[in-house]
Formats: structure tokens, sequence, C-alpha cells
């Protein structure tokens, strides 16, 4: 097979990733853990991955993930604007990580509403 040159862009997802968090700002929510649903997106350039076919030259998303998972639940959080840019940091401290975009929803917050989302991305500076 050709190796691949240049930059090869691949993009990550980490599709609804159910974790239980102490978030909100009423009494009930400060006392209790609620769910929250995370979903993360992320590009970045995976020539090397594929050209060695070596999980030390690829974007480690399972070490993403448990560092998501650990700073979600060892923590408290009023606002879910908060959480989600959190989340959005953890991503983004990997170099490798081009671009990412993170949601997370915070499910039956409204009443009548399935769920509430906060969205934010972020950019590297090239």
């Amino acid at each position: 097979m050709t190796a691949v040159t240049g930059n090869h862009q691949a993009t990550v997802r980490i599709k609804d990733l159910l974790l239980r968090a102490y978030i909100g700002i009423k009494e009930e929510e400060i006392s209790n853990q609620q769910d929250v649903l995370i979903n993360v997106r992320l590009t970045y350039n995976a020539a090397d991955a594929i050209n060695q076919n070596d999980i030390r030259v690829a974007l480690n998303y399972r070490t993403i993930t448990k560092q998501i998972i650990s700073h979600v639940e060892g923590n408290r959080f009023a606002l879910l604007e908060r959480l989600t840019h959190e989340v959005l940091c953890i991503v983004m401290e990997h170099q490798a990580v081009s671009w990412a975009e993170v949601e997370i929803d915070k499910p039956h917050a409204l009443r009548y509403a399935e769920s509430v989302s906060v969205r934010l991305e972020a950019h590297r500076a090239t």
C-alpha cells in the first residue's frame, strides 16, 4: 500500500457519553447528581496513525474520554455553559487536536422538553 502524505484530517466522535454530575443552581440540583449526555467531535492529522498503524502516533481518544469522566464526576457545576467549556478545554489540551466541538445535554431540565443542551467549539491557532 502507498503511504499517506500530508495532512489527513480524521474526525473522531465520542457519542452519547452518559455521566452523572452535580449541575444546577436549585437546591435539589446541588444536592443530587443528574444525568448529562456528552458528545464530542474533534479533528486531528491522522497521517502518522494511518501510515504506522500504531497507537503511539494516534490520538488516544480513550485517554480523552477517561479525563472527561474523571472531571465531570469529580466536580460541581452551576451552569451547563461552564461544564461544556471545561470539557472542551480538556479536549483541546491535546496538542494534536486541531478543532473540537462539545455538546452537552441536560435531560429533563425544562418541563415539556426532552433536554436542554449547550454546544461550544474551538480551533487551534495555526
